[in-house]
């Protein structure tokens, strides 16, 4: 697929996506990699248009470049914003309300403190990102296991053979000291966020740097 077929395949997917409105969002695209501009309504529609664009067979990088322009009646103050995060950490996230900060500033939320898994991590993020008036999340949560981590290499190596959608013998995994770099190479984006899903489920991980190349 040549640079113009990429950028129409693009376009037709975000187009076909009726999580948002497509119509002020620019595509170009040039050797794999896509370049997404323009404007959307909320914070979760501007993470809806990155998803619609990463599904597109041939894409293998994006650069980001949609701002959240909010409508009058939709914008919040920051205090009350920041109350409203405070809420729904307490109610829905799998945290303790006591290990979670939370800073906003003009519309943007930073997340600090602690989590003992990324997919505590994730899931405060994924709460506070659906509020009105939310332009964007900063995620610095850390992860501070309540376990050590015996042979994370290994571990992540024995996941990786039992997923049947990767091709384990394709992917190298460096480990050290918490942190965990992956090189080699996958077919699609599924794949690599198979891969990256496996090294942040293995106690002991607080960073993932994902150098696979999609082939």
């Amino acid at each position: 697929m040549n640079d113009k077929e990429l950028r129409q395949s693009v376009i037709d997917e975000l187009d076909f996506d009726p999580s948002f409105d497509s119509a002020d969002i620019g595509v170009a695209a040039e050797n794999g990699v896509v370049t997404l501009n323009g404007h959307v309504r909320s914070y979760l529609e501007k993470i809806a248009v990155e998803r619609a664009a990463w599904r597109v067979k041939g894409v293998k990088a994006i650069a980001q470049n949609i701002q959240v322009r909010l409508a009058m009646a939709q914008k919040t103050n920051d205090d009350e914003i920041a109350q409203r995060a405070l809420n729904i950490l307490q109610w829905s996230a799998p945290v303790s309300k006591d290990s979670i900060q939370v800073r906003v500033q003009d519309g943007f939320i930073t997340l600090t403190g602690k989590a003992n898994w990324n997919y505590q991590r994730h899931a405060a993020e994924s709460s506070v990102r659906r509020l009105n008036g939310v332009k964007g999340v900063i995620n610095d949560i850390k992860i501070d296991p309540i376990v050590t981590p015996g042979d994370i290499k290994e571990r992540i190596s024995s996941a990786l053979k039992r997923h049947a959608d990767v091709e384990a013998a394709r992917i190298n995994v460096e480990v050290s000291n918490g942190r965990v770099s992956i090189t080699g190479s996958v077919d699609n984006w599924e794949e690599r966020r198979a891969v990256e899903r496996a090294a942040w489920a293995t106690p002991g991980v607080h960073m993932v740097e994902d150098h696979l190349r999609i082939a």
